[in-house]
């Protein structure tokens, strides 16, 4: 049974909605028919943003790479790309949902934005985990921002959080929000009374760069593999304001897209603001990569 969780007060601003949902690996048509569902049921209950998980129309534990190549598709022309834009034009919505990408001969796990005038952009991501090396090539788009009437949206997948560099590019382009389409696992040596390494790095990442982070893992158990649900919303101040949530059940987290709130979070008193005060005498404040930052 799905359940919801929403904030008791009138949402005003915008509102990002995190689908926590359970993709069956090779199930494609299955997991996006679920999968429209959701954003159906976010959009009824006020979301104008809805993020699904990471590989969330094929599930996420190939057995080889002739697999993940023969349920990899096109983007955005394939089928998967064309139903997730046509339900977010239908339902004025923007999307960003994980999906196994084919570019000839390539893959990539990446995710894609949609809104309600059709595709806006593709993220790839740059740092694969495990058995991904086996299947997919490392992102080669770096860490684009989208300009959104919602705010400025980047997106990061799964193990891209565990490298601070990511939302760091993200923040100096002047993004608003990350969205986080994920498949966390289980870390070694996890405390069962502690919340997810993933978790903690989110609200780290959140408060150290002032930016809203969405998050949307799966659950269940996939050929062996257990995923530890615990999606979650962290405002830009660093401290959570939907989740984490169970890891044993479908459920969608919502909260507003309050952009001012997030932006006043980067001062985090009278004298420090944590953008501003980054030593850019003593490193390059573009990590290297020669971008320009995008005025903030």
């Amino acid at each position: 049974m799905l359940q919801r969780n929403h904030a008791e007060r009138g949402l005003a601003s915008p509102v990002v909605a995190c689908v926590q949902m359970e993709p069956h690996v090779g199930e494609k048509q299955a997991n996006v028919a679920r999968s429209i569902k959701l954003i159906e049921e976010a959009a009824e209950h006020g979301a104008s943003l809805v993020v699904l998980p990471e590989l969330a129309n094929t599930g996420y534990v190939f057995s080889d790479r002739d697999e993940a190549f023969t349920l990899a598709e096109d983007v955005p022309s394939g089928e998967t790309a064309l139903a997730w834009a046509d339900a977010a034009q239908r339902l004025g919505v923007h999307v960003v949902a994980g999906i196994a990408e084919r570019d000839r001969v390539r893959l990539y796990n990446s995710a894609l934005l949609v809104g309600p005038s059709g595709i806006v952009g593709t993220y790839r991501k740059l740092h694969l985990w495990n058995n991904e090396n086996l299947f997919f090539e490392p992102g080669n788009k770096g860490v684009p921002v989208f300009h959104t009437p919602l705010g400025r949206i980047a997106i990061a997948i799964c193990y891209d959080g565990w490298f601070p560099e990511v939302y760091r590019l993200a923040a100096t382009q002047g993004a608003d929000l990350v969205c986080v389409p994920t498949n966390w696992v289980p870390m070694q040596g996890q405390p069962a009374d502690q919340p997810a390494m993933a978790t903690t790095l989110t609200m780290a990442a959140a408060h150290s760069n002032g930016l809203m982070v969405a998050c949307a893992n799966r659950i269940g158990t996939e050929r062996g593999q257990l995923f530890v649900g615990q999606s979650l919303i962290v405002g830009g101040d660093g401290w959570p304001l939907a989740g984490p949530v169970s890891s044993d059940h479908e459920e969608i987290l919502y909260a507003e897209i309050d952009l001012n709130r997030t932006r006043a979070g980067r001062n985090l008193n009278p004298f420090n603001h944590v953008l501003r005060d980054r030593r850019t005498d003593v490193y390059d404040p573009m990590l290297g990569t020669g971008w320009p930052p995008s005025p903030s």
